[in-house]
């Protein structure tokens, strides 16, 4: 399963590459939301995993790129604390669940599991 993960902090993007391609995901990183729309453009990931708050481009503007480009892309947006403005507008672009940082790398691999699961994606795939 091919995975595009935008996020900026750098530690935390290494430290969810290394768990995903351990558990044998295909994991395409980007740090910022511009990058993120041109890998959207040149493949087509099974899942998008974005944080919200970005340089450059937001993550809602990813989670709207990646549901135009296939309704049936799955997304999982990360939040901080206190952007329940911006998670409830996530949702109605589309999002397929989100998880609130600080999060375990255990829960986010849980949570790829059930939103793949729940669009008939084997998620180890």
């Amino acid at each position: 399963m091919k995975i595009l993960l935008v996020e900026d902090a750098t530690a935390l993007l290494r430290a969810i590459e290394l768990k995903l391609k351990k558990v044998g995901y295909e994991v395409y990183p980007c740090s910022d939301g511009r990058q993120a729309l041109q890998e959207l453009e040149s493949f087509a990931p099974d899942l998008v995993i974005t944080d919200i708050m970005l340089p450059f481009v937001s993550g809602l503007e990813v989670l709207t790129a990646a549901k135009a480009k296939s309704k049936k892309m799955a997304v999982i947006v990360f939040s901080a604390m206190g952007q329940e403005n911006a998670v409830e507008e996530a949702f109605l672009l589309g999002a397929d669940d989100y998880v609130v940082k600080p999060f375990g790398l255990k829960e986010l691999e849980m949570r790829i599991k059930k939103v793949m699961g729940a669009m008939n994606v084997d998620a180890n795939s």
